[in-house]
């Protein structure tokens, strides 16, 4: 090999990643998944509070079930479009950069929506909450997944997304002892959910961009330097640098870039069965977690009670990532999130025909815990659907797509407790949550396997 083909833009983007793929995990990489877990769980805790915040607005501002959905219905709007603007900016400006945007957006949007006067406003901002939120779940996703070593890729994924479980349990504490605690206990909420302002500064600075982005974007010193950055780091878990994983033979240039790739001959069939998934999964997830504590409310808890329920069930999620995780390496991806997502549609129908309160813990706290597991497995094989110049973008599209089921599910669901109550509103979710799990064989499972860098 001559000395120009060894430096080669396509030789040293391959090198990048074969260095980063043959490493251990290091305390590089643990920096890596904490603070993108921690804007990750700073997210779940805003989408959380609002389930919390619903609850005590219908009965403090008189809201009907239409208006309370409305609230809810208009972050997921804005998470549709931040998800797909912000893969596709991801993919021009950078990982980092465009995670850090998100979180300052969101955040400071979470704080003024602590003093929203009225119901028009308060939708106005939530709109603004979601632009930030949507953006930010599928690029940091796609972050982490670029700098993990290929054998442990899809579990560091599982982990990263664990951090919604601590989130989301951050948000039934502040539902159970902040919101009823006052009148302005909801303010107090959205007032401690700003913390993504703050937290911004950190990622922008103190975490480094992509190297695969970077070497794709022809930045060759910057992806050196921060790959060697992460060769120098300590081991952890008496973990040493192996073999790289084989690269597949790179398959024929993009021709086309953005969305348009996205449903060329190479990506169709894999682009169609995710966004199924992320359809599906949103619809049923946010329909059922969205309104949870509304739902057992009107069933006669009072609301201390079913806040109290909600924050046992919501506890089921971190051992469901923690199965999950250990799985997606040892079943791979596809098989993990079918299991997950089935496990989902049986314990949606118990929870839809639970009458006692240990059978609506018992049968929620299953559904907390197949359901997150789902997640953490279609947040894994997402990013690894595509290569490199199109993950951020692919990645956004999907969650993209995903959101607008989340924007009608929380207006479904009144219409559908009225029409049957609680059991035809999960059998109905159990459904979406079983074409999912059909669906999820369509995708591609690269558990080990190097990332395409094209």
């Amino acid at each position: 090999m001559t000395d120009a083909a060894a430096t080669s833009p396509a030789s040293t983007r391959t090198d990048v990643g074969e260095r980063l793929d043959a490493l251990p995990f290091t305390r590089r990489h643990l920096k890596v998944l904490t603070g993108s877990g921690l804007g990750w769980a700073l997210d779940a805790m805003d989408v959380g509070l609002v389930s919390f915040v619903l609850t005590a607005l219908i009965a403090q501002w008189a809201l009907t079930g239409e208006q309370a959905s409305w609230i809810a219905s208009a972050g997921f709007v804005g998470m549709a479009i931040g998800a797909s603007l912000g893969g596709l900016l991801a993919d021009r400006f950078g990982r980092r950069s465009v995670f850090a945007i998100t979180l300052l957006v969101y955040g400071i949007a979470t704080g003024a929506s602590a003093l929203a006067g009225g119901l028009a406003a308060l939708i106005l901002l939530r709109a603004l909450v979601g632009l930030g939120l949507g953006a930010e779940l599928p690029v940091a996703s796609t972050y982490v997944s670029e700098i993990a070593p290929a054998r442990m890729r899809g579990r560091l994924i599982v982990v990263l997304e664990a951090f919604w479980a601590v989130g989301w349990t951050a948000a039934a504490l502040i539902g159970f002892f902040v919101v009823p605690a006052s009148a302005d206990g909801w303010r107090w909420a959205f007032a401690l959910g700003s913390l993504p302002a703050l937290y911004a500064l950190v990622v922008r600075w103190g975490l480094p961009e992509s190297p695969r982005w970077l070497a794709r974007r022809g930045h060759f010193a910057e992806a050196e330097a921060i790959t060697a950055g992460f060769e120098a780091s300590p081991a952890l878990g008496g973990g040493h640098r192996r073999r790289p994983p084989t690269v597949a033979a790179a398959g024929p240039a993009l021709a086309k870039s953005g969305v348009r790739a996205l449903w060329s001959g190479e990506f169709r069939v894999r682009t169609a069965a995710l966004w199924i998934v992320w359809f599906c999964v949103n619809f049923a997830y946010y329909g059922a977690f969205i309104w949870m504590p509304t739902i057992l409310f009107a069933q006669g808890y009072g609301l201390v009670k079913s806040f109290g329920f909600t924050l046992i069930i919501t506890l089921a999620q971190l051992p469901g990532y923690a199965v999950a995780a250990w799985l997606i390496e040892v079943w791979g991806r596809r098989v993990t999130l079918s299991v997950f997502l089935a496990g989902s549609a049986v314990a949606a129908v118990v929870f839809g025909t639970s009458s006692t309160e240990g059978m609506i813990i018992g049968a929620g706290m299953a559904l907390s815990f197949f359901n997150l597991g789902a997640w953490g497995a279609l947040y894994a094989v997402t990013p690894e659907t595509y290569p490199t110049s199109l993950r951020a973008t692919g990645a956004g599209w999907a969650a993209g797509v995903g959101r607008i089921a989340s924007i009608v599910a929380p207006l479904t669901v009144p219409p559908l407790l009225a029409a049957g109550g609680a059991l035809l509103l999960f059998v109905v979710f159990a459904a979406l949550f079983l074409l999912a799990a059909a669906t999820a064989w369509g995708l591609g499972d690269r558990r080990g396997a190097a990332l395409d860098d094209r």
